[in-house]
């Protein structure tokens, strides 16, 4: 049981490191009925990023730069476009994540 947790320790690792993170300019960020909104810019893209406010992993995001890593397809726990959050001077490798998001390109 030991071998599997590492295993899957690992994989997960090796997924978040494949990933290049993306630099977004959070805009603004509300709750509306349960749900995070963020609207942010990546690249000249307006991006939104959605949480249940019921989530540990979900979180308003205050304006500025921060750091995105969208995951691969079928990981996470939205049934979406995932995507991890981190400051802006983070390491996704190794710092821990401001949120997970359900991730749309507008």
């Amino acid at each position: 049981m030991k071998k599997a947790i590492v295993l899957f320790l690992l994989v997960s690792a090796i997924v978040v490191l494949a990933q290049e993170p993306s630099a977004i300019t959070v805009k603004e960020s509300f709750t509306n009925t349960g749900v995070v909104i963020v609207s942010a810019d990546m690249s000249g893209k307006t991006v939104e990023l959605q949480c249940n406010v019921a989530s540990p992993s979900c979180s308003v995001l205050k304006p500025g730069k921060y750091l995105m890593v969208q995951l691969p397809k079928n990981h996470g726990m939205y049934d979406c476009q995932n995507a991890d959050v981190f400051n802006a001077a983070a390491n996704p490798s190794t710092d821990p994540r401001v949120g997970e998001y359900c991730l749309t390109v507008r």
